[in-house]
């Protein structure tokens, strides 16, 4: 999903109309996707005129986004964006591996006809972008990345826990912003591990879902830590 300033909303919710807010999810979007570096010094000055938003207005998102781990604030010197380790990016795998799985889990079991469909609809969408890709084309990576975060995304909505959601998409911003960081496609065996796990998911079987997911995050962990 999109957001007002045609970013991705990694939220997995309608963003609010607010400087603030659009703000945040500006500044959040370009430390996922790499326009902000990791260990970049963050000029108030700076972002003010980048962001068309007050000092003020930036002081607090900086705070959120510090709260979130995607900025670090050191006394006197200011923020600046967290910086990238391989025991970070395994902390955080582990991380999204237990709640993704316990959320899948309760969302096999939660979920109705809708919720098959949703999953059914951002499958299509997923397999379609990594046909694309397969077949040696250009996609557009936020399209593709978008359509990733989706079916993740719709396969546990229906946990039924706002904050269970919450601090999965966070941590699933922080796994996205190493994965760009090295910007490679695991190619066919990433598209047959999402094949795998939709259909698990539809034929509601927890165990195989959960293992496939756990699988499937693991996998990436290791592309992502040899290309580091």
């Amino acid at each position: 999903m999109r957001n007002t300033h045609g970013k991705l909303n990694f939220l997995g919710s309608a963003p609010h109309n607010t400087v603030a807010n659009a703000t945040y999810e500006r500044l959040r979007h370009d430390i996922i996707f790499g326009k902000l570096k990791p260990g970049a010094k963050l000029k108030l000055e700076t972002l003010k005129d980048e962001y068309a938003a007050s000092v003020s207005t930036l002081r607090e998102t900086l705070n959120r986004l510090t709260s979130e781990g995607f900025v670090s604030a050191a006394e006197q010197r200011g923020f600046f964006v967290s910086p990238v380790s391989a025991a970070d990016l395994n902390e955080i795998a582990n991380l999204r591996i237990l709640l993704e799985c316990y959320a899948l889990e309760e969302s096999l079991q939660n979920g109705d006809d809708d919720w098959e469909a949703d999953v059914a609809g951002a499958y299509h969408k997923l397999s379609s972008t990594e046909a694309v890709i397969k077949n040696g084309n250009d996609a557009d990576i936020e399209t593709w990345k978008e359509y990733d975060w989706q079916f993740h995304l719709s396969l546990i909505r229906a946990c039924n826990s706002t904050n269970l959601l919450g601090l999965h998409a966070t941590l699933f911003g922080k796994y996205l912003r190493y994965q760009i960081l090295v910007l490679t496609y695991r190619g066919e065996v990433a598209r047959q591990e999402h094949k795998a796990l939709f259909e698990a998911a539809i034929a509601r079987d927890a165990n195989a879902a959960t293992k496939l997911l756990t699988q499937h995050i693991m996998n990436g962990l290791t592309h992502t830590l040899e290309y580091m």
